[in-house]
Order: structure tokens, then C-alpha cells, then sequence
């Protein structure tokens, strides 16, 4: 029902750690009926796409960002009902007044604490010059950074709303500052040895930063070439599975498994589930039960280095990579404490997420958490492959192809023949300043024990 009183629609606040996002779609336009609850828009973020329902029932009066634009969290987006068209511009004032809240909360959840002078530079909203370079405001999260490299947040192009400077613009300029050490010699005038920490004074340094990321997009495609900007979610993966190889020392060992028993009792279990529980037994399921017990003798597969500790976990939260619907993302929603969970359970929670990852109907904390993760490439035919581990965590699970093959067996006389088996190859990626070869190995041979010698107790 339509009502005279104006509901703000705002960037939601999709977890601690996310301060922006993309508004990819709207589902209404202006002079359109919503109804309290149904979807409005779709936002994509460097962690999930998800769906905004509408705060309220009414005409939509007013539509402030449009696709494609990224902007705060807080940031107004759309008025439901009321007057709508009075002031186009309202997108600005929320970001001062309620960005700082989500910028402390993801500066407090890395730090425990967000700088007490933060604040301080709302009180120069009224400049002009440092609306477009970013200067009016930095988040507690980009301060943090600046300080750690001695950059001046100020010499740094934004790419967030107004031209203000987000966690990934400072990200990409000490990235650029680190990949081009020749460049600080060049100008004369800056002849210190300690060039970087000047990144103020030349006013050409700022001109090359932005070629990370936005540069590319800008260049005219040559005949035959399609440019499209990269969406937030692949930004978000391109940046963690660089920072995954610039951080682990990534090694892959592969074990062949005999899956002929686990394909026999899916084929039973298959046809009861399906009509008592409505869920499909995948061999996902089997494969990520039995890891789960043999992280359990495993504890440095299923933990983590902290700075020089090493910490390890009574818990199994296990992410499962999935493939998003357009084949353009891949998201690694968690199943929290997973070693609660028998046969079915697993079941049942590989099949939720896998659909709720699908349908954009995960938020961020359904993708955090994570301490050992399984990929299951082996849908489409492959045999062999090296994932690259999701941070910070020790290890990633690789799981293939099922592929009937002769095999050697041993008879009932103790002798050697020659059978026709369901055979899945295994890899284990493990980050090797905490995981050694041998443990690898040692955890890929027990979980190839657990899932050839299935038996009922298992379920």
C-alpha cells in the first residue's frame, strides 16, 4: 500500500569488513509499485552478489545511484512514497553521517580500535577542491594503511563516491609504488633516498597509480575485442587469489581413490533420501564428511598462521567453492561446524548453500569463517588440478572426475587381479610454511582410507 510518508532505501551494511558496493541491477523504476520485503535491487560486493528487499510498500518516487555506480554503505540509494524528486543531491549527506560508523566497525573488527583523530576531517566538508580528489573524508581502514606506508591519502585517486579514496584505491597505489621502484629517481626535484614516503610532492606520481584497475577499462578495444568492467565480486576474487600466492608457499600433493564402495552406497541411499528428506546424496557429501574426520586427526590442515603463531581450531568450518549461475564468479560460502554433522546433515547443508549462492541470497558472514575448503571441479570431467587457498587458511581440497578404470585388486585367495573400479583422483593444496609434505601426505592417505572402507556406520 502506497503511503505519503518517504522510506529511505540505503547500502546496506553487508558485514564488518564490506564499506562499499555496486548496485548491478534495479528491479523497479521510478513510478513502480513495491510491496514491504520483495527484492528491489541487486548489489554485488567484493564478497557476495545479493538481493535488497524493499524496506516498505509504495511507489518507488526516486532512484538516486544508478547501475553500475559503487558507492558507501549508508549511502542513500531510493525513496519509497512520500513527495520523491525534491532534492536529487541527498545522496550525499548520509555518507558522512553514517559511513564513519561502518568504516570504525571494520577498522575495530582488525584492529580492535579505530583512530580517535579519524573523525576530524568531516568538519572541512565545505571545501571543494577535496571533494574531488577524496580529501573531505578517509575511512579509519585507509588511514590505517596510509600511516603504515607514509602515504598521504590526499595524493591518491579515489574511486568511491566524489572521488573519495576506498580501501582499494590505497590497496592498488602502494601495490604500483612496489611494483615500479625506478620510477621515484626520475624527477629531478626528489633526489632523498627515501622516495616513496614522498608520494605528495610530484604532482605526476597520482597520474600513474590508477593503472591497476580502471586503466584497463579505459583503453579502446581493438577489432574484434569486447571491454567490460570488472564487476565487484571479480575484483574482490582477483585481489585474494593474488594476495593467496604472494602470501602462501602453495605446493599440491594427488592421491588416487577407490570410490567404488561410495558409489554403491549412494546408489542405495540415493533413492531414500530423495523421497524422505528431498536432497540429493553427492559424492560431495561423502568426500566432505569423511574430511571432516580426518581433519580431526589433522589440526594443522584445518588451521592457520597468525603472524608467527600458529593457531589451530576444535571446529571444522568447511567452504565448498561454487560456481556462480552466469559462469562469471565463484563464491565459497561455509557450513559452520561442520563436524557436528552425520551424512544426511552434510547432505542437506551442501544443497542449501550451493542454492542460496545461486539464487544471491548469501550475505558476507555466510562466506567468512572458513577454515579448510573443498573444490569440486570434477563435475565437469577434469582430473587434476591446483587451487589456490583460500586465506588465510592452511589447506584447499581438491576433488575430480569419477572414472571407471582397470584396477588391481586383491582376490579372495590374497592374489593379485585385475577389476573394473570407480577411481577420483584427490589433491590437497596446503600452504608449506605450516604443512609439510610428508603431513600432506599422511592426510590424503587416511582420508582415501575412510572413503575406501565406507561402511554403514559412516552415514
Amino acid at each position: 500500500m502506497a503511503t505519503n510518508t518517504a522510506v529511505d532505501v540505503v547500502m546496506p551494511q553487508m558485514g564488518v569488513s564490506v564499506s562499499e558496493g555496486t548496485i548491478t541491477r534495479w528491479l523497479k523504476q521510478v513510478g513502480d509499485t513495491i510491496e514491504a520485503d520483495e527484492t528491489l535491487l541487486e548489489i554485488s560486493t567484493d564478497k557476495v552478489d545479493t538481493e535488497v528487499p524493499s524496506p516498505g510498500s509504495g511507489i518507488v518516487t526516486e532512484i538516486l545511484v544508478q547501475e553500475g555506480e559503487t558507492v558507501e554503505v549508508g549511502t542513500l540509494l531510493a525513496r519509497i512514497g512520500g513527495e520523491g524528486g525534491a532534492e536529487a543531491p541527498a545522496v550525499q549527506p548520509p555518507e558522512p553521517a553514517t559511513q564513519p560508523a561502518a568504516d570504525e566497525a571494520e577498522a575495530a573488527a582488525a584492529e580492535g580500535a579505530a583512530p580517535a583523530e579519524e573523525p576530524q576531517p568531516l568538519a572541512q566538508p565545505a571545501q571543494p577542491v577535496a571533494h574531488e580528489n577524496g580529501k573531505s573524508f578517509v575511512s579509519p581502514v585507509v588511514a590505517r594503511i596510509a600511516a603504515e606506508h607514509g602515504i598521504d591519502p590526499s595524493s591518491v585517486p579515489g574511486t568511491g563516491s566524489g572521488g573519495r579514496v576506498t580501501k582499494k584505491d590505497i590497496q592498488a597505489f602502494i601495490e604500483t609504488q612496489a611494483q615500479a621502484p625506478q620510477a621515484p629517481p626520475a624527477p629531478a626535484a626528489a633526489p632523498q633516498a627515501p622516495a616513496p614516503e614522498v608520494a605528495p610532492q610530484p604532482a605526476t606520481a597520482p597520474a600513474a597509480a590508477p593503472a591497476p584497475t580502471p586503466q584497463p577499462a579505459a583503453e579502446p578495444a581493438a577489432v574484434g575485442e569486447t571491454v567490460e568492467p570488472m564487476s565487484a565480486m571479480r575484483r574482490g576474487i582477483a585481489e585474494h587469489m593474488r594476495r593467496s600466492l604472494d602470501t602462501s608457499a602453495h605446493v599440491t600433493s594427488a592421491i588416487e581413490v577407490d570410490m567404488t564402495k561410495v558409489v554403491s552406497i549412494r546408489e542405495k541411499l540415493k533413492r531414500e533420501y530423495q523421497s524422505a528428506y528431498g536432497v540429493n546424496p553427492t559424492y560431495l557429501s561423502f568426500i566432505a564428511r569423511a574430511t571432516v574426520e580426518t581433519l580431526r586427526d589433522y589440526p594443522w590442515v584445518n588451521g592457520e598462521i597468525r603472524g608467527d603463531q600458529i593457531v589451530t581450531k576444535s571446529y571444522v568450518n568447511l567452504g565448498f567453492a561454487v560456481e556462480l549461475a552466469d559462469g562469471k564468479g565463484l563464491i565459497v560460502p561455509v557450513v559452520k561446524n561442520a563436524e557436528t554433522l552425520n551424512l544426511l546433515g552434510m547432505a542437506k547443508a551442501v544443497a542449501d548453500i550451493a542454492q542460496r549462492a545461486r539464487n544471491k541470497q548469501l550475505t558476507p558472514d555466510d562466506v567468512a569463517g572458513g577454515s579448510f575448503t573443498i573444490t569440486n571441479p570434477g563435475g565437469y570431467g577434469t582430473f587434476h588440478g591446483t587451487p589456490v587457498i583460500s586465506q588465510p587458511q592452511a589447506g584447499i581440497l581438491g576433488t575430480y572426475a569419477i572414472v571407471k578404470r582397470p584396477w588391481v585388486i586383491e582376490d579372495e585367495n590374497g592374489g593379485d587381479a585385475i577389476a573394473i573400479r570407480s577411481i577420483m583422483n584427490l589433491t590437497l593444496t596446503y600452504d608449506h610454511r605450516l604443512v609439510d609434505g610428508a603431513l600432506a601426505g599422511r592426510f590424503l592417505r587416511d582420508l582415501r582410507g575412510r572413503l575406501e572402507s565406507w561402511g554403514e556406520s559412516d552415514y
